[in-house]
């Protein structure tokens, strides 16, 4: 075969190959890209993300508490905006160094640079969303936590061998929790903060990057920094961070769901996709090549919102179906997550802007849909089909795809 290869067919592939490695960035210098998320400075890792890893372990343990019927509402409150912090009375974590920390979760929710710097009001009123939410699982579903729900009416419901706990309107406190981090924590931070470029080239950060001038008693620069930290608050709690696709769903939040979707065939390899864009963004800004480090970057805005657009969707369609089989209980806990889920779409990335693909305006309309009269007792097939078109219409994927 190679005796039948025509020599002007491969003069004129490697003109387009070469056309191709140069189309982007001519000027920049050249990336090389690990194999693993490992960079080095004098035989020293530059990667740390701890504070990201803190806040994970924090939601976690929330995450937990609010099923626990034994807590008070001060713990719940103090597990989401450590108030008390170091030498207070109130240590509500079961692990000693998240109640020694400084940090919190509350204070990094919906506290992204490019979204919610000129916009703290809304900041301030998703934040108080979620105090409301935590308040309501102890004085509402706690207490009535041997009651049997009905419509207006908090308490108990069969969902097959399980019992969820929920609001007069049917929805779990817990979940909208949960699921809202994801978007208002996790996603907020990563794609509106840290991979902003009013974050990565604040300040020095591009001349001190260029000269390898590293933060004051550290090895990395602050750019690179900012990059780990966008990464952290993906994988920070994977037991390989350095590979962590090996244990992808380590946590519960926005890992979890890249597992999930990376599950679904119609959505195969986009875990791998993140990983990669993650590890050559960060190889570009070793090299100080911005602009490839960029569109790295709105790869991963791209992924993650997808992921969120995604489960949203498949939620409210889990739900629905559980609706048509008159399984309430199931259909309460997929609505449940499902609302999480609609909430994060708040905090998803619109490519090649500073704002989300969904308004505060957007996705008030799903939510109060959702829960207008009765809420999830009132809900119908026919309003989760709209929602999940309307959803659905902002992304490349179909209902149909993302409903499997």
């Amino acid at each position: 075969m190679a005796k039948n290869i025509n020599i002007k067919s491969i003069a004129l592939l490697s003109v387009a190959t070469a056309l191709t490695l140069g189309s982007c960035g001519d000027d920049e210098p050249e990336v090389n890209v690990p194999v693993t998320y490992e960079f080095l400075r004098d035989g020293a890792s530059t990667v740390s993300f701890t504070g990201q890893t803190t806040r994970i372990l924090m939601a976690e343990e929330l995450a937990t508490a609010m099923k626990d019927f034994d807590q008070s509402d001060t713990d719940l409150q103090e597990m989401f905006a450590n108030a008390d912090a170091v030498g207070g009375d109130v240590s509500p974590f079961s692990d000693a160094d998240l109640n020694a920390s400084t940090k919190s979760i509350r204070s990094k929710v919906a506290a992204s640079a490019d979204i919610f710097s000129t916009n703290t009001a809304e900041a301030a009123t998703i934040k108080s969303q979620m105090d409301q939410w935590i308040a309501a699982q102890a004085s509402e579903v706690f207490l009535n936590k041997e009651e049997l729900a009905e419509a207006g009416k908090a308490g108990q419901i069969a969902d097959g061998t399980s019992t969820r706990y929920i609001s007069a309107k049917g929805l779990e406190y817990n979940q909208a929790v949960t699921k809202s981090l994801i978007g208002a924590l996790m996603a907020d931070q990563i794609l509106n903060n840290y991979l902003s470029t009013t974050v990565l080239d604040e300040a020095s950060n591009i001349a001190d990057n260029d000269a390898g001038t590293v933060a004051d008693g550290e090895a990395y620069t602050n750019m690179e920094h900012k990059w780990d930290e966008a990464y952290g608050y993906l994988f920070g709690k994977s037991s390989s961070t350095a590979s962590p696709l090996a244990d992808l769903g380590a946590d519960n939040f926005l890992n979890k769901y890249l597992l999930r979707v990376e599950n679904d065939a119609d959505f195969a390899g986009i875990a791998q996709e993140v990983y990669d864009a993650f590890k050559e963004g960060r190889a570009a800004i070793v090299s100080g090549a911005y602009e490839k480090r960029d569109k790295q970057g709105d790869i991963i805005k791209e992924k993650i919102s997808d992921v969120i657009g995604i489960r949203a969707v498949y939620y409210l369609q889990q739900g629905k179906k559980a609706i048509e089989a008159e399984d309430f209980g199931g259909a309460f806990h997929d609505l449940s997550e499902g609302f999480g889920f609609v909430y994060s779409l708040r905090f998803t990335r619109d490519e090649g802007s500073n704002n989300s693909k969904f308004s505060s305006a957007d996705v008030e309309s799903f939510t109060s849909q959702l829960l207008e009269g009765n809420g999830f007792w009132d809900v119908t097939p026919a309003t989760l089909d709209a929602i999940s078109e309307s959803i659905a219409a902002k992304f490349d994927f179909t209902v149909a795809q993302a409903a499997e």
